[in-house]
């Protein structure tokens, strides 16, 4: 029964995750590198404090924090940064790609590299074992959904129109978008990495008595920090480089308001993924607490290519792309399963 409701809480992470973009894209009046970051102040700092300080005994967050070791705080962080490039890219991806195609390419390769490696750091070896060997065939076969779905994101760009791609997604460019995505994909894997190795942050909120359910919350803090002062960095370059730093006071009343509140609620639904995740890894089983990442993933897929049909991305593609595309899904859920097994 445990293992039903961890799966059932992190699908609620999952379709938040997968719905993040969605408020975004109704952002007036602001350059990409604008919203992308006031979105992050959102997503990075303000709702992991919020979230980690309600969440823990009442006046333990500092004490959490001054007990860890100082190597975990700053090894989270560091990975926190890294996977902050993902996250840049993870917008570009989307930006490029739509919903639907943009995460299946970044989240497939998400899963795969963000289970393999943490074990492979350990010292685990991959090939003496059946996990390990699965492990391997998981990521294998993710590779392979993604070049089907490569394959069908070809196969809509020769079959449609300049105006019925732009129509579907406003900037659509396949080739730089999948790039971007497979860079997305590698550099997000980071994440799982930092709590990985943030782990002794989460054992102090055990030690002063904070709920199994919500001792992840500290940790996933010390890895957005991190990933902020990388997208912080890259956003204002782009706010000089581009002479978008006007932005900010360029809209006023109504728009002002829907801006923040678009970009608050994209920010939050963003984090509300490892906010579950870590809910759902407390209920697992020891033997499935490593999968927690792959878990997720795979219903990230699923949920954004949801949104993907419903946001009409893939309007005016005939059978055939759509039929490619179904089968590259379908791969990309199925190695997520093979390394659950």
């Amino acid at each position: 029964m445990n293992s039903v409701f961890s799966i059932l809480l992190m699908a609620i992470g999952s379709i938040c995750a997968a719905s993040f973009y969605v408020p975004i894209k109704k952002i007036k009046g602001w350059s990409w590198e604008s919203y992308w970051l006031v979105q992050g102040v959102f997503s990075w700092i303000i709702v992991p404090v919020l979230f980690a300080w309600l969440t823990v005994p009442a006046g333990t967050l500092g004490l959490i924090f001054s007990q860890a070791p100082a190597s975990a705080k700053l090894w989270a962080v560091f990975y926190g940064a890294l996977w902050g490039i993902g996250g840049l890219t993870f917008g570009l991806s989307m930006r490029y790609l739509g919903v639907a195609l943009g995460q299946s390419i970044a989240l497939g390769l998400c899963a795969g590299i963000g289970t393999l490696v943490p074990p492979v750091f350990s010292g685990q070896n991959l090939f003496v074992d059946r996990s390990g060997i699965l492990m391997l065939i998981g990521v294998s076969v993710s590779i392979a959904g993604i070049a089907i779905i490569g394959y069908a994101a070809s196969l809509k760009s020769r079959s449609m129109s300049e105006a019925e791609k732009k129509s579907a997604v406003k900037e659509f460019a396949l080739k730089k978008g999948i790039l971007i995505a497979v860079l997305a994909g590698v550099m997000s894997a980071c994440f799982n990495f930092g709590l990985t190795s943030g782990k002794p942050i989460q054992d102090a909120a055990l030690r002063l008595g904070t709920n199994p359910l919500f001792a992840k919350n500290p940790v996933i803090l010390f890895v957005t920090l991190g990933g902020f002062v990388t997208n912080f960095i890259y956003c204002i370059i782009l706010n000089i480089k581009n002479r978008t730093g006007k932005d900010y006071l360029s809209v006023s009343g109504q728009v002002l308001v829907n801006n923040i509140i678009f970009s608050a609620l994209g920010g939050t639904l963003w984090y509300m993924q490892f906010f579950f995740m870590g809910m759902g890894e407390s209920k697992l089983p020891p033997a499935m607490v490593a999968f927690a990442w792959s878990i997720l993933m795979s219903m990230n897929i699923a949920f954004s290519n949801i949104w993907g049909i419903i946001l009409k991305e893939w309007r005016g593609a005939d059978r055939k792309t759509i039929s490619v595309l179904v089968l590259g899904i379908l791969v990309l859920v199925l190695s997520t399963f093979v390394i659950k097994l």
